[in-house]
């Protein structure tokens, strides 16, 4: 299976490292893995009108491309790339390099284009375009950062753009003697915002006698609504041709269509295939699905019908938090706390409505960590993604109890689940369909509005047991993309538009797969909306953002502000109480605002939004993610405990531990970069004097509140393991435990140094000593590996290795390994 090179969400890459296989979906089968899912093709200079690109036929992608190959000598051009951008209605950029070439705009309402060594046939439009030689102005520059230095050419004032963005269009260049030089595509983020950014309703929106539907679809020629009775099969009882007015299609039908299930039909031109298609898709803005994912529910949140007992008191029932440096998170994914829970009934176990069981082990557990001093459980995603199916029936299994009968150093636990993996009951997740939405494997019934009220009972339990909950959101990236995928929405709606694209025009992939640009106003409005939805729908407490660094700092600041302006007389909710965080990581596109001001760490500081602290991390374990598995840290015995990982001459290690001691020192003070600490060489220096290995600022927060800081989360081994595989063979079980519970007192206890306050975050089972065996990478790897014990009998070591090829990466000496889960 191919790598997908990404990022580890909760451990930023290092320069030019690659990153290793990441916990999310590998989509096996899917064509979304790969970089580029389409080739560039080239066409012969004399190849005198025949065409070499029409729309897109049985052949796939690929046969095609080598069908047309051609020689390096030839020059380049494609109306399947798309390399030009209409940033606005009077100019396109383009980097082509045509001299003095004339440029020419075509549109096709049919998509009918077709490219030939003399220029391109089929179009409706033809429109000659003037190069302004002053370049690309300030404004369209500091929106498209990548494309600065692109050509610009005006677009003629009298043309009228609108119903030329419901086609297909290209550009392409002539030479003096008519012969085209070059040809592509283009990307209309630019021109569809200056159009169409729109604030007004979308989704559905209830009143006492109808129901209204509004899509923003500005590129579609036709959008229709399907209307069902029943959440999958039959035949829809309606079929409803909505209305556009400036990109906004919208109906209004009867207050029986409560309850009923409905899909949009969209007839929109689509970049990946250069063809009219015709795309069944959710609604973007769906509050409520079918088990299956594929139909959207009319649910009325607001309606009392769907609300727990005591929901709307439920703001001021919340545990109080004065402040946010009085945060202290907890990081739980919803199936691992009862999915191996006896004291929770069995439809129950894995599902929202375990945390409802007040004198359950895991529930018993939450309240121990809430007297404690714990406020916030952080949940891994529970909106709808890929990777699991809400219907339980279809799961796989392996019985338990085969498992238990193998060696503890026996590859055939994982060799059975690793065989069932993609249709159990497991994932972590981060493979997002649709954000609005809860999860439906999670519900007890994923049809009707079970997820929505199993949900908002889950969130009351929490708070009644003093803990405030947090959602970790996945804004950065989607499951699917094009108009076929089944997980595809967002790319079937307005393709070209709400996913990330390169200067090529292919999807950008750096988190995994799909990634989104919130720097498009639509994209940015939705993230706000769906954050708003949460907070007020579910009373959801916090964010924890995936890869925020992917997201623009600018949208960041947009959604606390938002969300601090909820009022209780208003929304319900106290948003000043609302914390948001996330992994501020700079890599990808966006590394060094590549496309825009992004929201790394050292961009976000000032904003009082949170990031992860991996400095303190790796000081404390030793080493990064990265790097070797083997190399020591702080508390894993580097310089004092040699576990024969060759750290260099001692003088070098003892320089590391010295390091080591002042970056933990920066973490114990928030990591403020004015912070003034004595550093190994007994100087007097700011946080921010204090460099990485890397050479960068260990310190870049303002203000507390902006540093979360951690020792181990849900991605990576566990804290237990981490120790384990660092310190040497021949400590005791006892020394470990005891080194455990050291690295998570520097997170913990020492919160009150100088006053300073900062948000510490633990994995959950970090104070059970969890372990998964080693397994660093458990995002599909089943209850077996991932299992929690409230019971305290267990804390899952030694039941089974990990795959070969995360045993690999763990080390290149299995024996040791082998020898350490012994």
């Amino acid at each position: 299976m191919p790598l997908l090179y990404t990022c580890s969400p909760l451990f930023p890459p290092t320069v030019n490292r690659h990153f290793p296989p990441h916990r999310r979906d590998a989509y096996p089968s899917s064509p979304i893995r790969r970089r580029f899912t389409s080739p560039i093709l080239l066409f012969p200079p004399n190849s005198a009108r025949r065409p070499l690109l029409h729309r897109s036929s049985s052949l796939s992608m690929s046969t095609a491309a080598q069908q047309q190959s051609c020689s390096a000598s030839q020059h380049q051009g494609s109306v399947l790339n798309s390399r030009a951008f209409w940033v606005c209605e009077s100019i396109i950029a383009w980097n082509v390099d045509a001299g003095n070439d004339s440029c020419y705009l075509f549109a096709s309402e049919t998509a009918a284009l077709s490219l030939t060594s003399d220029g391109i046939l089929g179009e409706d439009v033809k429109v000659q375009l003037e190069e302004d030689t002053h370049g690309l102005p300030e404004n369209v520059k500091e929106k498209f950062p990548h494309i600065k230095d692109y050509r610009a050419f005006s677009v003629p004032p009298d043309l009228d753009a609108k119903p030329l963005l419901k086609g297909q269009l290209a550009v392409a260049t002539f030479n003096s003697n008519g012969r085209c030089s070059d040809a592509t595509g283009l990307q209309l983020p630019g021109i569809l915002d200056e159009f169409f950014s729109y604030n007004g309703p979308l989704g559905a929106v209830y009143s006492k006698e109808a129901v209204s539907l509004y899509l923003w679809a500005p590129t579609s020629q036709a959008v229709s609504v399907l209307i069902y009775k029943e959440p999958s099969g039959g035949n829809p009882l309606q079929i409803v041709q909505l209305e556009e007015v400036n990109g906004v299609w919208s109906t209004t039908g009867p207050k029986s269509w409560e309850g009923c299930y409905y899909e949009y039909e969209v007839s929109v031109y689509h970049p990946s295939t250069l063809q009219i298609e015709k795309c069944h898709a959710n609604d973007p803005y769906a509050r409520g699905l079918s088990s299956d994912g594929r139909r959207t529910l009319f649910v009325n949140l607001d309606s009392d019908s769907i609300k727990p007992e005591g929901w709307d008191k439920l703001e001021d029932e919340k545990p109080d938090i004065l402040s946010s440096s009085d945060i202290s998170i907890y990081e739980l994914h919803i199936r691992d706390f009862s999915a191996n829970d006896q004291t929770v009934l069995p439809e129950f176990r894995g599902g929202y409505l375990a945390f409802t069981y007040q004198d359950s082990a895991g529930v018993s557990h939450l309240k121990k960590l809430s007297n404690a001093g714990v406020t916030h459980v952080h949940l891994l995603p529970a909106f709808q993604f890929a990777g699991v199916d809400d219907e339980k029936g279809n799961w796989k299994s392996v019985d338990p109890k085969i498992l238990e009968k193998f060696p503890a150093d026996s590859s055939e636990q994982q060799a059975l689940i690793t065989a069932i993996q993609n249709d159990d009951g497991y994932n972590w997740g981060y493979n997002p369909v649709l954000w609005g939405v809860p999860k439906g494997s999670y519900a007890s019934n994923a049809n009707g509005s079970f997820r929505a009220i199993e949900f908002r009972k889950m969130v009351q339990a929490l708070n009644h047991i003093g803990l405030r909950v947090v959602l970790d959101v996945v804004y950065n990236h989607l499951h699917g993309s094009g108009p076929f995928d089944k997980n595809s929405v967002l790319d079937k709606i307005v393709p070209g538009y709400y996913l990330r694209r390169n200067t090529d025009g292919f999807i950008e992939n750096s988190t995994c797969v799909n990634n989104t640009a919130s720097e498009h106003f639509m994209v940015e409005r939705l993230i706000l909306d769906d954050l708003l939805h949460w907070a007020v729908d579910y009373k959801v407490d916090g964010f924890r953002f995936d890869l925020m660094g992917h997201i623009m700092k600018r949208t960041m600041v947009k959604a606390k502000d938002a969300l601090c302006s909820l009022t209780k007389d208003r929304d319900g909710v106290d948003g000043s109480s609302i914390y948001i965080y996330g992994e501020g990581w700079d890599f990808g596109e966006v590394a060094n605002n590549g496309r825009g001001i992004n929201a790394s760490q050292f961009n976000i500081c000032g904003t009082g939004i949170g990031s992860f602290n991996d400095r303190i991390r790796d000081a404390i374990l030793g080493g990064s993610p990265f790097g070797h598995p083997l190399q020591q840290g702080f508390v894993t015995g580097l310089l004092l405990q040699p576990n024969g990982y060759d750290h260099g001459p001692e003088v070098v290690a003892e320089r590391m531990l010295a390091e080591s001691k002042d970056h933990i020192q920066v973490g114990m003070a928030a990591n403020l970069r004015d912070f003034v600490l004595t550093n190994c060489e007994g100087k007097e220096v700011k946080g921010s004097e204090v460099l990485t290995y890397g050479g960068t600022s260990v310190a870049y927060a303002l203000s507390p509140s902006e540093t979360v800081n951690y020792a181990s989360a849900h991605d990576n081994e566990t804290l237990f393991d981490i120790v384990s595989l660092k310190t040497p063979f021949e400590i005791s079980v006892d020394e470990r435990c005891r080194i455990n519970h050291l690295a998570t007192s520097v997170i913990a206890l020492s919160q009150v140094l100088n006053d300073i306050k900062w948000i510490p975050f633990f994995h959950s089972g970090d104070e059970l000593l969890r372990s998964k065996s080693l397994d660093r990478d458990s995002y599909n790897s089943g209850d077996w590996f991932n299992r929690i014990d409230f019971t305290y009998n267990s804390n899952n070591w030694g039941v089974g290795l990990p795959p070969k090829r995360k045993m690999k990466e763990l080390a290149t000496n299995e024996t040791k390994i082998r020898q350490s889960i012994l």
